[in-house]
């Protein structure tokens, strides 16, 4: 049975679930790729993730080889090279010692720089100068240059300062390798919270088989301690379960008969039998799993910024390069001075730094929100929850605990006993999951009352439900069809207690009415002082009687409330709040709150378990929890905050380093040269890498 329509809901029909508008293919990563292939795409069979996940590992790893290589063959070019031994003092030049220099540094150029001059090729393929055309640009003129001088033309080398330029580029690489590597390690983490096999019972016998063989319905045993390998019902036993990796929730969860399991959860310390709902794909983790990396993805308008800035910090410096050279050369300085002026700009322009600014805070921050129970499909409505200035809450559920129990039962009509009132609703709301019908089949399971058999059921939209019953016409209904009807409402339907009252009319005739109470959260209240301390407005919209509504509202201490509204109305709350030049998030099942999460500029559905659909939402809350959603304010804050920090450093360094590099004080005597330039340069991609690990610290734990 359904009473979706009375009063927000917390739908778990999966069927509702799209995917449709989370299709980013053409989305590009290319500021993480750094010219060494492609880490977006997946194997099929793959779990999401690992594709980009193995393909860093292996950047990583390359990278450190050609770093260490690098470094044992630039040791004798420093030593052999001329300069350095007239610097220290020494002579010590073998025969043919150019040939020598070049040999060692050809190697270095062509070995070691590899994966800068075939990035370089690819954004010329794709008409797009970057970081790969700065480097390779400024290692080749330095390189080519260097060899003529070997061959005839009149000047010095430039060898040692080549090589020792590449070497600490590959080392710079190599860290923020490292750190992109970190950043993806907490989706990982998710990946790998499936277990390889699962104990399948067949009859009397117990069968490991693969994760991939499981179908709907098997039946699995789960010991203690070990991770469930499947979405599924308990069937038999109960235990304390750790969802902490899917939800947050530090606190293990206690799971009994009937109640659902996620998959990636591990196991108490007592054995359980499950039946599979959902596997592979459509699991809860997969899910989540594929939201996070595609909205990892995802570029919203900060890293469309970072990437414009990016680009045009490559036209810069390649203009400022040339036109560095053609100055010094102008001003009668010798070719291989005004040569290592322009090498050094190129370098230390690199937009590296820039181009990391955002897609590591990205990668972070959504991450470390699904470990938490914050799922982000919208990455731009994520970083603009740091507008929020009112929040619109439905109340039960989230507000409230959503436990509904029945508090009175009271007929009206002399020929029905409050038994007979219950039993009949009890026939119509048999079948539903919502908190007011699994409050009323929770009193008819405790008096031990026979449920009868409905016919003919029907939804009334957004008002009740009703159903032939043992040859009567039921109907279980709100007070607002009452009204519509012009039936009268009891004078003591309400108590002063914060009750919600459904309605039970028998041949369209009011029969009786139960009374069932929710309890407000303890959550609640701290999420409302944080709230205000963040200046936003706290409202609630719910279907509840006026009565109901208020005494919420006054406990809690919120800035207002609308009483029995529709899931319809609600647009037309948040438009109203809208006009009032609110930045309006609005809270819901995703389902039929659908339109006023659409309205919302954040829209953030809630849910538990393994409800996760809301299509129409920007944001979702594994758990129902309203600190969940401070939680996710703050954390929006500090992600725009790391993301602002980052690109002002990045942009800043910049600002300061290239008349530096270019030799603006060349008069006072300070020379930048190629080698310092790279260490400036790889220095502030790993400040911007750290600076984004330090988001980890941001989120709120539970």
């Amino acid at each position: 049975m359904d009473h979706s329509k009375m009063e927000d809901p917390k739908s778990d029909d999966h069927s509702k679930m799209d995917h449709s508008k989370m299709n980013h293919s053409n989305m590009d990563h290319s500021k993480m790729k750094h010219g060494n292939g492609d880490h977006s795409g997946h194997d099929g069979n793959a779990p999401m993730g690992m594709a980009g996940h193995d393909h860093h590992k292996m950047m990583v790893k390359d990278f450190r080889k050609r770093f260490w290589v690098s470094l044992i063959i630039t040791i004798p070019i420093l030593f052999f090279s001329p300069m350095i031994q007239e610097f220290f003092g020494y002579d010590f030049l073998l025969p043919g010692n150019p040939y020598y220099l070049f040999a060692l540094s050809t190697f270095v150029y062509f070995w070691g720089a590899w994966p800068f001059l075939k990035g370089f090729y690819g954004e010329m393929k794709t008409k797009g100068a970057g970081m790969m055309t700065l480097i390779s640009m400024a290692i080749s003129v330095a390189y080519f240059y260097s060899t003529a001088t070997v061959f005839g033309l009149e000047g010095e080398d430039f060898f040692w300062e080549l090589s020792t330029l590449i070497v600490i580029m590959l080392l710079g690489h190599w860290l923020e390798m490292k750190s992109v590597l970190g950043a993806s390690k907490a989706l990982q983490l998710l990946v790998s919270m499936l277990p390889s096999e699962a104990h399948k019972v067949v009859g009397d016998t117990i069968q490991d088989v693969k994760l991939d063989d499981l179908i709907k319905d098997d039946i699995i045993l789960i010991k203690p301690g070990e991770k469930i390998p499947a979405d599924g019902v308990i069937t038999e036993g109960s235990s304390y379960l750790n969802e902490s990796m899917l939800t947050g929730e530090s606190k293990p969860v206690k799971k009994g008969l009937d109640d659902k399991v996620i998959g990636g959860a591990i196991n108490g310390n007592s054995t359980l039998k499950v039946k599979v709902v959902h596997t592979g794909k459509d699991s809860y983790l997969n899910k989540v799993i594929k939201m996070v990396d595609e909205a990892q993805r995802t570029k919203s308008k900060m890293q469309n910024l970072s990437d414009r800035a990016a680009k045009w910090l490559t036209y810069i410096a390649l203009i400022i390069g040339f036109g560095t050279l053609a100055v010094w050369l102008i001003l009668g300085f010798p070719f291989v001075f005004a040569l290592e002026r322009m090498v050094t700009v190129m370098v230390i322009a690199c937009p590296h730094a820039l181009g990391l600014a955002i897609p590591l805070v990205v990668a972070i921050s959504t991450a470390v929100s699904a470990q938490n129970g914050l799922l982000i499909r919208n990455r731009t409505a994520f970083e603009e929850s740091r507008k929020i200035s009112a929040l619109l809450f439905d109340k039960t559920g989230t507000l409230t605990k959503g436990d509904f129990g029945v508090t009175r039962i009271e007929s009206v009509d002399e020929k029905y006993s409050t038994d007979e009132v219950l039993r009949l609703a009890s026939a119509l709301e048999q079948s539903s999951e919502h908190p007011i019908a699994v409050g009323i089949i929770k009193k008819v399971k405790a008096d031990k009352v026979t449920i009868p058999k409905p016919e003919k059921f029907n939804a009334i939209t957004g008002k009740g439900v009703e159903a032939n019953v043992e040859g009567k016409q039921v109907k279980v209904v709100s007070p607002g069809y009452l009204r519509d009807e012009k039936i009268a409402i009891p004078d003591d339907a309400y108590s002063d207690a914060a009750e919600t009252v459904v309605f039970v009319l028998i041949e369209g005739k009011l029969a009786g009415y139960i009374a069932l109470s929710d309890e407000i959260r303890p959550e609640s209240a701290d999420a409302i002082k944080t709230f205000k301390k963040n200046n936003i407005k706290v409202y609630m919209a719910t279907g509840d009687n006026e009565k109901t509504a208020k005494a919420v509202s006054d406990k809690l201490g919120l800035d207002g409330y609308y009483a029995e509204v529709l899931p319809h109305q609600k647009v037309e709350i948040v438009k109203d709040l809208q006009d009032k030049e609110e930045f309006v998030a609005m809270t819901g099942d995703g389902v039929n709150d659908a339109p006023a999460l659409a309205q919302a500029n954040v829209g953030v559905a809630v849910g538990s378990g393994s409800d996760i659909a809301a299509e129409t939402a920007d944001i979702i809350l594994v758990n129902s929890n309203p600190k969940d959603i401070a939680n996710l304010i703050l954390f929006g804050k500090a992600t725009y905050n790391k993301m602002i920090q980052n690109l002002i450093w990045a942009t800043g360094y910049n600002v300061v380093a290239i008349p530096l590099a270019a030799g603006v004080f060349y008069a006072s005597g300070f020379v930048l040269g190629p080698a310092i330039a790279a260490v400036f340069m790889s220095l502030s991609t790993i400040i911007v890498a750290i600076n984004a690990q330090l988001l980890k610290r941001k989120i709120a734990k539970k």
